[in-house]
């Protein structure tokens, strides 16, 4: 079994980006055993161990503050844990909330044929843009009609 990655190949074995990795070692969350002669980055089992331990309080949904803090020996019970997530949770869902009537309004203005101002339509953006990156390009055909609809608008209106 190898001993020592470099930072290229630990990227392939966890699927983290190489810029994830050297960010960790600049923060000082994850950073590597060792350094080559030329001065790359070596890796070692105890590393991968540590890595996969952040990763896994990643998924709890804790930051990397709160990672940094567990690995330094403060700990999180498995309430408090809880906790976080429900806040996360109860974000998500307010910010959900939002997105769901403003997508509305869009809707309903343009199913009277009535495009949105450029203002709604930047809010829009917005609060897509705050985390929905991911239901824009699911429901990207469903609403095409729409954008070129208020592309059109856009530029009759402003040139």
């Amino acid at each position: 079994m190898q001993s020592h990655w470099k930072v290229g190949d630990l990227a392939k074995l966890t699927g983290l980006t190489v810029r994830t990795l050297r960010y960790y070692d600049q923060i000082g969350l994850f950073s590597p055993s060792g350094y080559s002669d030329s001065g790359h980055r070596l890796y070692n089992e105890a590393d991968i161990r540590r890595l996969l331990q952040i990763l896994s309080l990643k998924d709890l949904g804790l930051s990397l503050e709160e990672i940094q803090s567990v690995l330094q020996g403060h700990t999180y019970t498995p309430s408090d844990i809880v906790a976080i997530q429900i806040e996360r949770v109860r974000q998500n869902i307010k910010t959900q909330q939002k997105l769901l009537a403003e997508l509305e309004h869009v809707a309903e203005r343009m199913n009277h044929q009535e495009p949105p101002s450029v203002d709604e339509f930047i809010s829009l953006l917005e609060i897509m843009k705050t985390g929905h990156e991911k239901y824009i390009i699911e429901h990207r055909l469903k609403w095409e009609h729409h954008f070129d609809q208020l592309g059109d608008f856009l530029n009759n209106n402003l040139t």
